[in-house]
């Protein structure tokens, strides 16, 4: 069975900051990602769903679909890339080359 924190860590590694935290006894964590030093996203994930790697691979494409909205991708565009296998776009560019911040989910 595959690494749970590292399928988390390898999606998200490589564009934010993650801090994982055990929430309780029942062993569900905290996802925290941050970007320069603004939390972009945090999600409660289970055991259940942390031990299912297809509950944690929907987990985790929910995650960047919520973020790629929050920067402004259309919805359509993302589901299209999500299902054809070609990963999320990139995030849009504001007029002064800096990505549009993305808000709290």
């Amino acid at each position: 069975m595959d690494n749970p924190f590292q399928i988390i860590t390898d999606a998200f590694a490589p564009d934010y900051q993650i801090n994982l935290s055990i929430q309780g006894l029942d062993g569900s964590i905290m996802l925290t990602l941050s970007n320069s030093g603004r939390i972009v996203a945090k999600r409660m994930i289970s055991a259940e769903q942390r031990n299912d790697p297809a509950r944690l691979k929907r987990l985790v494409q929910s995650i960047q679909f919520g973020i790629a909205i929050e920067q402004g991708h259309s919805a359509m565009s993302i589901l299209e890339a999500m299902t054809s296998g070609d990963g999320l776009p990139p995030p849009p560019q504001q007029s002064n080359g800096e990505p549009r911040p993305s808000m709290g989910l």
